[in-house]
């Protein structure tokens, strides 16, 4: 089993992905918007209340990375990949229809020793004007395929903040969060089948990454832009724990000028970290 170096540093074929404000609704619904107070979110959870017009999570951008890599990763069990870090970058606000045309180009593969982390970015243009819309960048972690000799990669950088947190949101998820979730598009059976759970070393299914991604994201939205997405630019975390569906989530965030630097927790582990967000 190996990885396919050769893949560094090549544009994969451009793909194309259009969404609509149903697709929008229902990604909302799938990090949480609502489940505190149903009311309390209607911009991002209706699209037809007097006097109210609905918007977008601008995590949602992380679901339009539609592209693949040029080939294939490599020859490994897919039960042994998970996802290590995910950012994004906004240059304007999504729209609640439209169609995006995305590039991605896998930037690095590092040996991490027992495993391999590989880094790639994508980019999102608007398929109607030509505009971009932002970037995102993501890495995993495949077990079992490092030690080939290879960079170990960037030192991470990244400070805890000093003091107690600025404030501090808590989120509870649903039982059936991940079965809720993967109907925005990520139909990975980790989070579904309880066999190719257990095949990954996993008890039992565990909530998607992104999902949790998502309820920091809202927590940030809500506590440091006023719930404003026009106001939110740019958003970073590593995954550090699984988290399972139904836990308690808790977001402690600092605010330091125009960024906000975060760490989410679920039964008091850390779960999402190293976490900055940057915003207007």
């Amino acid at each position: 089993m190996t990885l396919n170096h050769d893949l560094v540093g090549v544009p994969g074929q451009p793909s194309e992905r259009s969404w609509d404000s149903t697709d929008c609704l229902l990604y909302a619904l799938g990090v949480g918007a609502g489940q505190t107070d149903p009311f309390d979110e209607l911009p991002f959870t209706t699209e037809n209340t007097i006097g109210v017009k609905q918007q977008v999570l601008p995590t949602f951008v992380n679901l339009l990375n539609s592209a693949t890599a040029p080939g294939p990763l490599g020859d490994f069990d897919p039960a042994a990949l998970v996802h290590a870090e995910q950012s994004f970058t906004l240059t304007r606000r999504l729209p609640t229809e439209g169609r995006a045309r995305s590039v991605r180009t896998v930037t690095g593969m590092y040996d991490k020793g027992s495993a391999a982390l590989v880094v790639s970015e994508t980019s999102l243009v608007d398929c109607a004007t030509g505009e971009e819309f932002g970037t995102t960048r993501g890495s995993v972690f495949i077990r079992g395929e490092g030690g080939f000799g290879g960079d170990r990669g960037p030192a991470p950088r990244w400070e805890f903040p000093a003091g107690a947190p600025d404030e501090r949101v808590s989120y509870r998820t649903r039982p059936d969060q991940a079965l809720l979730y993967r109907l925005t598009g990520d139909r990975n059976p980790l989070h579904s089948d309880p066999a190719f759970a257990k095949r990954g070393g996993w008890d039992r299914p565990i909530l998607h990454g992104m999902c949790t991604y998502g309820f920091a994201g809202r927590a940030l939205l809500h506590s440091v832009c006023g719930s404003d997405p026009e106001r939110f630019l740019s958003m970073e975390a590593r995954f550090s724990r699984p988290v399972l569906p139904g836990a308690e989530l808790t977001v402690d965030l600092w605010i330091d000028g125009n960024t906000a630097y975060y760490r989410t927790f679920a039964d008091e582990q850390v779960v999402l970290d190293a976490g900055r967000m940057t915003f207007k």
